[in-house]
């Protein structure tokens, strides 16, 4: 009996197709390791209440918006494909009511204005809420309440942490950027899809 050829690995097919699946795997393990620490984060944070106003989620209201790197932007494309892909996002929830102040001259918000975070569904409610940004996760808007206060040090070490996983992610530098400009360069941005048809 003849013996039996090995492949041969050096055929381009071959070491694209490797290399994929390495990419895969490697990407897959990645993402393992932020679900973990995320899980930490979670635990840490777990004494924090928030009344749920979807105020932080409105970038226009707060001022202020969550930074994400590559690795937290992986998590959450994985995400938005899982739930059907970009086009299921961007149906805007009802405007918040009680954070405008026009007795003092201010000017009532517009939803546009809101600057409504376009993971944030019709109900109100964050659509990949599992795979949500670090920055989510730690309740830095005014209305979370701690009873222990804010350990910045811990904060401070999960930063780090997922610096570290940024950067193995993409070694050529990831230092993150405002969540509405990663979505939109990732293409996961481009606003309301076509309602289904029931």
């Amino acid at each position: 009996m003849p013996p039996t050829k090995s492949p041969d690995r050096s055929h381009p097919s071959l070491r694209t197709s490797t290399t994929k699946d390495d990419d895969r795997r490697a990407l897959a393990g990645l993402l393992d390791e932020l679900a973990a620490l995320y899980r930490e984060v979670d635990a840490s944070f777990a004494g924090q209440t928030c009344p749920a106003s979807t105020e932080c989620c409105r970038f226009g209201v707060t001022g202020r918006e969550p930074y994400v790197t590559s690795i937290e932007l992986a998590l959450v494309q994985r995400a938005i494909a899982a739930r059907g892909g970009g086009r299921t996002l961007g149906r805007t929830p009802p405007p918040l009511t009680g954070h405008e102040d026009t007795s003092r001259g201010k000017r009532r918000l517009t939803t546009v204005d809101e600057r409504v975070c376009p993971l944030l569904d019709e109900n109100g409610r964050c659509a990949i809420y599992t795979s949500r940004p670090f920055g989510c996760r730690t309740y830095w808007c005014e209305r979370a309440t701690s009873p222990a206060g804010v350990d910045q040090r811990a904060i401070n070490a999960f930063v780090r942490r997922i610096k570290d996983l940024a950067a193995r992610h993409a070694p050529e530098g990831d230092l993150g950027r405002p969540l509405t400009r990663a979505l939109a360069g990732a293409g996961a941005n481009s606003g309301p899809g076509p309602r289904r048809r029931r």
